[in-house]
């Protein structure tokens, strides 16, 4: 989380970075959101799938995809005066996870995107979350053709934990994810508050 100050003599004014991760499965939509959603072009670390990572990377149901994400992608999102979220795209394979105690570093919380035709590619990501208590929030990307499943039935699928918010989106439409980040930043903002509180107390 950073905060940066206003220039404004008064001092009246402060704008504040928050840092949030975008994490998921391989070929779930991460770099996709990024994209979407970012108001400056975004960094992006992509690499040809190679014959050597046909081995590893499970591309069942994503057949189409060429490119993978290999250390991270970045964008930032004005939510509203004074409220910047910085992006960061997490790898979704297995092999590159090295990189994600790095990226979690002050990080406000993560969104999870999920594929219900994948579904269980999702599980590592909201464990490693959870584990670390890492407020974070479900979004199913709604992918043409695939069955389309509610909020409810993916928490049970998942197991998430009681009040771990589940939502439906579109990654390549900038409203769809614009409205999943406002829906993380509100809750991770409870969920600190709590903290804090019962800290206190």
């Amino acid at each position: 989380m950073v905060s940066e100050h206003s220039d404004d003599p008064g001092g009246e004014t402060a704008a504040l970075a928050l840092k949030i991760l975008v994490a998921g499965g391989f070929g779930v939509g991460k770099t996709t959101l990024v994209g979407a959603v970012s108001e400056i072009r975004p960094l992006r670390t992509e690499e040809l799938l190679s014959e050597a990572g046909q081995w590893v990377d499970d591309t069942d149901g994503v057949d189409q995809k060429v490119t993978t994400t290999v250390a991270m992608d970045f964008g930032r999102i004005t939510i509203r005066s004074g409220l910047s979220l910085y992006l960061f795209g997490t790898p979704g394979q297995d092999r590159f996870w090295f990189l994600w105690d790095e990226l979690s570093q002050g990080a406000l919380g993560a969104v999870v995107l999920a594929d219900t035709r994948r579904l269980e590619d999702c599980f590592p990501a909201v464990d490693y979350f959870e584990h670390r208590h890492i407020p974070f929030v479900v979004a199913v990307n709604c992918f043409p053709g695939a069955r389309s499943y509610g909020a409810h039935d993916v928490s049970r699928a998942l197991d998430l934990d009681q009040g771990t918010p589940v939502v439906l989106c579109d990654a390549r439409d900038r409203d769809s994810g614009k409205e999943v980040l406002i829906r993380l930043v509100e809750y991770a903002g409870r969920m600190h508050t709590a903290r804090l509180l019962d800290s206190v107390s």
